[in-house]
């Protein structure tokens, strides 16, 4: 009897992991509390080995095509004068195939691969986890309870099913003091496929980017604060608090606030990591930020959650009873070589010092006049390069046909 896979999320890793599970013939369910699928969002990177993973599933051509398209990125002082820039591939460290995408973009791309095959269920969530020895009872908010072999929780950082399974989230939360709010804004610099940051005090960094075939922008705004309390579902407590942290501050900030403050699709977070001892517990696992948050500042979420769906769905396929364990083995070196960018990108991202900011745009500035300059990038990209690369992905479809030659 074919199996029937459970996955919680229908962001990237859950429609990918759909993907990858119904090429090698499972059934698959996806449920995802959103009332339909999630638009929109930041842009996010895919490099290395997922990008690879991509065109596999055949996608690469469709991903590039929804590309953002930037062209570079600025940065201006408190009078808007822009007093360093960089080409988009070199600000964000991309090589060959890597791209750029919208979340939102992505999402949309998987889940058009993966709706024909795949049971998606909106509006609803996992409340409960009755494990058996040959399956999984689940429980709904909403839905009538259901049977599955095998439950992923591909539902992102806050993740239900590692809360049901695993315990508290703060059992699992390497906190780095500080924050992060990103939401749609009207783009009223005119942006064309060009981003803006600007430090804008010690500790607080400002960021406006428009991309390819959007009227308007998205406007981000980090800043560091040992940790804060409030409440997750206060969506109008979190823009006060934002708002709180940046009143007074020049440039163009209070007519973004004041945009930020009228956003429907605000999003605001620590900037953190999910760091477990294991991903799995009995017929129940993790993928993606749900079990190994690289956080925003690493800029690999999305390329650990594409190649997980991929090693995850290979080694269900390749021996079903084992595959769990060894999932962990093969991700787990590349997970945390990836979550360890995280903590020194951060400090490039939100200077803590004027000096420090000044030094930064100063370096970018004169970078096209440095002797070695072309050294000078391999150096500052080699870390990033290593650790988007530092998995090699397993053959599954061999081990298919080895296995199918020998049984035979």
């Amino acid at each position: 009897m074919t199996k029937h896979i459970l996955i919680s999320g229908a962001s990237v890793a859950g429609p990918a992991l759909a993907w990858w599970l119904h090429h090698h013939g499972f059934r698959t369910t996806v449920v995802e509390r959103a009332p339909s699928l999630r638009e929109g969002g930041y842009k996010v990177d895919i490099r290395g080995v997922a990008v690879d993973v991509v065109r596999r599933m055949g996608l690469l051509e469709k991903v590039h095509a929804a590309s953002t398209g930037m062209r570079g990125a600025a940065f201006v002082n408190k009078r808007g004068k822009q007093v360093a820039t960089l080409d988009a591939d070199t600000f964000g460290f991309r090589h060959g195939d890597d791209t750029e995408i919208l979340r939102g973009d992505l999402a949309r791309v998987l889940y058009d691969a993966t709706r024909a095959n795949t049971e998606y269920v909106f509006g609803d969530w996992i409340t409960g986890l009755d494990q058996q020895a040959d399956g999984v009872e689940v429980t709904f908010a909403h839905g009538a309870p259901r049977r599955f072999d095998l439950v992923a929780g591909a539902d992102g950082l806050h993740s239900g099913v590692r809360a049901l399974a695993f315990g508290p989230e703060e059992d699992h939360l390497r906190r780095f003091d500080a924050y992060i709010s990103i939401s749609t804004v009207p783009n009223g610099f005119e942006l064309d496929r060009w981003e803006l940051l600007h430090s804008a005090a010690p500790g607080k960094m400002v960021n406006v980017y428009s991309t390819a075939r959007a009227a308007d922008a998205k406007a981000a705004f980090w800043f560091t604060a040992p940790e804060l309390t409030y409440d997750r579902r206060d969506v109008d407590g979190q823009k006060d608090l934002v708002a709180d942290r940046f009143a007074g501050l020049g440039w163009e900030i209070p007519a973004l606030l004041e945009a930020m403050r009228a956003a429907g699709d605000f999003y605001f977070d620590p900037v953190c990591q999910i760091v477990m001892d294991r991903w799995s517990t009995g017929r129940v696992t993790l993928l993606g930020d749900a079990g190994y948050c690289p956080s925003p500042a690493s800029g690999q979420g999305t390329s650990l959650a594409l190649a997980g769906a991929y090693v995850l769905a290979g080694e269900l396929a390749s021996d079903f009873a084992k595959a769990l364990p060894r999932y962990e083995a093969v991700m787990r070196p590349y997970a945390e070589k990836n979550q360890a960018l995280a903590k020194t990108a951060l400090r490039g991202i939100i200077p803590q010092s004027r000096a420090f900011a000044w030094f930064n745009t100063r370096m970018i500035r004169l970078m096209p006049y440095l002797p070695g300059r072309n050294r000078v990038l391999e150096r500052m990209s080699r870390p990033i390069r290593e650790a988007a690369n530092a998995l090699v992905l397993p053959d599954y479809a061999g081990r298919a046909a080895r296995r199918s030659t020998s049984e035979g």
